[in-house]
């Protein structure tokens, strides 16, 4: 039903800002971003909890660190103690936040040492023996951190710090990435250790949150896409009789982790009112000012890198936050921003992307794929402006995901009162194939956002697929119902059904020396 709803309710909507048709996460997407891979933002999840037991929760998920080898040793993928990672949330539909959950965090090297002869040495290594959730003695590098919530602004707004709810503390522990099997020997249960209960100011129940290393569950075909859509099917229809073309190629991530921030969140404490709908994005800023320190701590001694900065570390920040990355809809700002503003995109808030309109009234992509695929019968639709994509990625869908209040903006839209598609039946197409529950109606792990966004933008959505009330280039509709992929297709057995639904991280060695 909501399928045929969002075709035919696309078909009069106004696009006047920005969209997400694009063919690769937030990998690397922008010219700064790629100098700074620790506040790099890859991928934001916002869906109705589908764990049993957990009706009425919404799970937040914010990925950070693209590209993360498992075996990227000595110094793992700590977070950016200078930096500040926010998810924020608009529940009145006005394109600014409301509610802003903020995370910094605070490395601590121990300084951990052996004797040599008869002198006491610094190890070089995070870890110089066996660790546990129970047993941190031989962690030589640690982090923690810090949960505020703010209410308005994220700069001048009500701030209010958010604490363990068994504990109290208002600082959490991280565990360490998967150094492998001789290190942390049952990682899967080690990392569920740091799953913390929280209390949430204003909210009469707790939440819960995880921040740690998980597999990245994104799915996409990056080589051969960037080389010019190098993809021996790019459509299923081009692909012999019964070969599945969103099997084909290789999943470009892979073998690699990501840094995770997962809040789980009351359903009731993030809405306003009456309206079930919330919008979502993540952003990370730094200071605006870095002063490069030529004589680094030395100390032998335990050495705490936090947000309170030391003249003795590497380098000193100050200044007023920058904001350096965004995300909300996935795969806005690899192909869609030109280059000369993807750092600008970066830097802005959905309040303001009515700058950014002529990328989505006018899409390069389509015609870029018309360029490469013409021969094979792939045609762009003609249609100027492309009236087809505000709603799904602006305003939200009307009878699905849109605020009673719908300034267009680029925000990952969610109606949390949508009940949950149990897992058996999800279908990582969403909303395309009737899963009311996934894509674009939020975003779950499992969905393949990859080739919703390209369908959508070659024109699935153009209603009624006749051309003859908006494509003046009838012959380019024929096209528009070829299903577009780059070749790779989501494995559910790749993801948990449970909080923090992304899958245990990659071990840099899976295996001890004695098994």
């Amino acid at each position: 039903m909501y399928s045929y709803v969002w075709r035919r309710i696309l078909a009069g909507a106004i696009a006047c800002v920005i969209a997400g048709t694009a063919l690769a996460s937030s990998h690397r997407e922008a010219p700064f971003i790629t100098t700074r891979p620790k506040v790099d933002g890859t991928d934001f999840y916002m869906f109705n909890s589908y764990e049993p037991g957990r009706t009425g929760y919404v799970t937040l998920i914010a990925n950070y660190q693209p590209f993360e080898n498992p075996q990227g040793g000595p110094n793992y993928y700590t977070m950016d103690p200078n930096a500040l990672y926010e998810i924020l949330i608009d529940n009145n539909g006005d394109g600014a936040e409301e509610l802003t959950f903020q995370f910094r965090f605070t490395t601590v090297t121990q300084g951990l040492s052996v004797m040599a002869g008869t002198k006491s040495i610094p190890v070089p290594l995070g870890n110089i023996g066996a660790v546990s959730a129970g047993n941190m003695s031989a962690q030589n590098v640690a982090e923690t951190y810090t949960l505020t919530l703010v209410r308005g602004d994220r700069r001048s707004g009500t701030v209010q710090p958010i604490t363990d709810a068994d504990t109290g503390s208002t600082s959490f522990t991280k565990p360490l990435d998967n150094i492998g099997a001789k290190s942390i020997a049952n990682y899967a249960s080690y990392a569920g250790s740091f799953v913390h209960n929280i209390t949430i100011p204003g909210c009469s129940k707790p939440g819960r949150v995880f921040v740690g290393q998980r597999q990245d569950g994104f799915v996409v075909n990056l080589g051969e896409t960037f080389d010019l859509v190098n993809i021996t099917y790019p459509v299923e229809e081009l692909a012999p009789t019964g070969v599945n073309a969103r099997q084909l190629a290789p999943n470009s991530l892979a073998g690699y982790n990501v840094s995770s921030l997962a809040l789980e969140v009351p359903a009731s404490c993030l809405t306003s009112g009456s309206d079930p709908v919330i919008g979502g994005w993540t952003t990370a800023s730094l200071r605006q000012a870095e002063v490069l320190n030529p004589q680094p701590q030395s100390s032998k001694s335990a050495v705490s890198v936090g947000p309170v900065n030391s003249p003795t570390g590497a380098a000193v920040e100050g200044g007023a936050w920058n904001q350096v990355s965004r995300l909300g809809m996935p795969l806005v700002n690899e192909l869609v921003i030109g280059l000369p503003d993807k750092d600008r995109f970066n830097a802005s808030e959905p309040k303001n992307d009515a700058q950014f309109a002529d990328y989505v009234t006018n899409p390069s992509l389509p015609v870029l794929l018309q360029v490469l695929f013409g021969a094979a019968g792939v045609k762009a639709p003609n249609v100027y402006p492309r009236t087809d994509l505000e709603a799904a990625f602006l305003t939200g869908i009307t009878g699905l995901n849109q605020p009673a209040k719908a300034t267009p903006a680029e925000e990952l839209r969610l109606n949390t009162s949508t009940a949950v598609t149990p897992v058996a039946s999800q279908n990582d197409l969403g909303v395309l194939a009737g899963d009311a529950s996934g894509f674009p109606n939020g975003r779950r792990p499992i969905d393949d956002v990859v080739t919703i966004e390209l369908r959508v933008a070659m024109g699935v959505l153009l209603s009624p697929f006749d051309g003859s009330a908006m494509d003046p280039d009838p012959a380019s509709d024929a096209s528009r119902q070829l299903h577009y992929t780059d070749g790779v297709e989501p494995n559910p057995a790749n993801y948990l059904v449970a909080f923090p639904y992304l899958n245990t991280a990659l071990a840099g060695s899976p295996t001890s020396a004695n098994d």
